[in-house]
């Protein structure tokens, strides 16, 4: 009789044990937040390179020797500065003969002019004969169509001349000379050295037909201006930078689609006052896409991929989980723009994503999103520059 109780206090502790163990587990706590909500600008990335507005092949106008060097190889240069002497004195000898070539044009000119004018008085009282004065003329009119031959003459021997010095046909860097002194030149032919501006400088890309077609679109329906018809901002960096810090102002967009490549050639030009910019120098750049529209910012770790759907859990009124279908935008302030989908007040499920299924009862906690970097473009990696080939001892130099 004393084991009934026993065996009656063990089936009670069993039972009690199966409805712990059957017990649903409690609700898992989640963070959540409202998305940011900011007005964003896209930016549409291209890579191209820096070109001089202005590139001249510098060329001996003149025929004759190199008789100085006037700068130093990839020296910075003004307009009008002299750049190469071309022995001058063969074309100074043919100067001054022109000018004295004027002097006696213009003497006989006078004289000419001296004896039709007292033919002219003489012919009124019958002194001399009309056809002396006729002669007189003739003589006076081949005086002066000799002084302009010679004054045309002096100016082409002063053109020569000036020509001897060559000058910088525009301020920007002059490259290595490709003439020493002592090189006999000719006139039109010899290349002497090329000259590129760098202040302004361009930046140059290409840009694809489906980006070109929405610019279009985006123009008819205003959201967004040609960059045709307006300076639309750049930024650029270049391949060791990790910032676009360099800006720009779009000014031409070609007038065709190239039929080979499927792309359309633009550039913008830079400021480059420090001349840091060299032509040639390739960059990326960042250039203003569309319009400002309202978008929601989330971290992408809360976004969801599905196939070709992208979705963010929200939480519901009843502390459950649901979903929303969102289309995405690109990176801002370090988080992910959402442009349709979202609204203000969702509150978007922040972590334990993977863990979660609709309908599921969660314990929410209020925290806030912030950004996550102060740049609203893109990022870029950043580049390490190469090592060196070789050192030295500073000192031992």
């Amino acid at each position: 009789m004393l084991r009934i109780p026993a065996v009656v206090a063990l089936l009670l502790a069993v039972s009690a044990c199966s409805q712990e163990e059957s017990a649903p587990p409690p609700p898992p706590q989640v963070s959540v937040a409202n998305p940011l909500s900011r007005n964003v600008v896209d930016w549409d990335e291209y890579i191209g390179h820096f070109k001089a507005p202005q590139s001249v092949d510098l060329r001996a106008r003149v025929s004759g020797q190199v008789s100085q060097i006037l700068f130093r190889d990839g020296q910075d240069v003004q307009e009008g500065e002299p750049l190469f002497i071309i022995d001058p004195r063969p074309y100074k000898a043919v100067l001054d003969q022109s000018r004295a070539a004027v002097e006696s044009a213009e003497a006989t000119r006078q004289n000419a002019f001296s004896i039709e004018a007292r033919s002219a008085t003489l012919v009124a009282t019958n002194t001399i004969s009309r056809e002396k004065l006729e002669a007189d003329q003739t003589r006076l009119r081949t005086a002066t169509a000799a002084l302009n031959a010679a004054k045309a003459a002096l100016e082409a021997a002063e053109l020569n001349y000036d020509w001897t010095t060559v000058r910088a046909p525009i301020s920007g860097r002059v490259s290595s000379r490709r003439v020493s002194i002592g090189d006999h030149v000719e006139a039109g032919k010899t290349l002497l050295t090329t000259v590129v501006s760098l202040d302004p400088i361009w930046f140059v890309f290409d840009a694809s037909e489906s980006f070109y077609l929405k610019y279009l679109r985006q123009a008819r329906q205003g959201q967004r201006q040609l960059s045709r018809d307006f300076e639309n901002p750049i930024d650029i960096r270049l391949s060791d930078e990790t910032s676009f810090s360099h800006r720009g102002r779009m000014v031409f967009v070609d007038n065709a689609v190239d039929l080979e490549s499927g792309t359309i050639q633009a550039h913008a030009v830079v400021d480059n006052h420090d001349q840091f910019l060299t032509p040639g120098m390739f960059g990326r750049a960042r250039l203003v896409g569309s319009g400002s529209y309202s978008a929601m910012l989330v971290p992408d770790e809360a976004i969801i991929t599905r196939q070709s759907l992208k979705e963010v859990l929200v939480l519901a009124r009843d502390s459950t989980v649901t979903k929303r279908t969102v289309e995405l935008g690109p990176e801002v302030l370090g988080l992910r723009a959402v442009r349709n989908g979202l609204a203000s007040t969702d509150l978007v499920i922040l972590d334990h994503i993977t863990q979660l299924q609709l309908g599921m009862k969660v314990v929410p906690r209020r925290v806030a999103i912030e950004p996550r970097n102060a740049d609203a473009g893109p990022r870029a990696p950043p580049v390490a520059a190469p090592e060196p080939f070789a050192a030295t001892v500073a000192d031992e130099r």
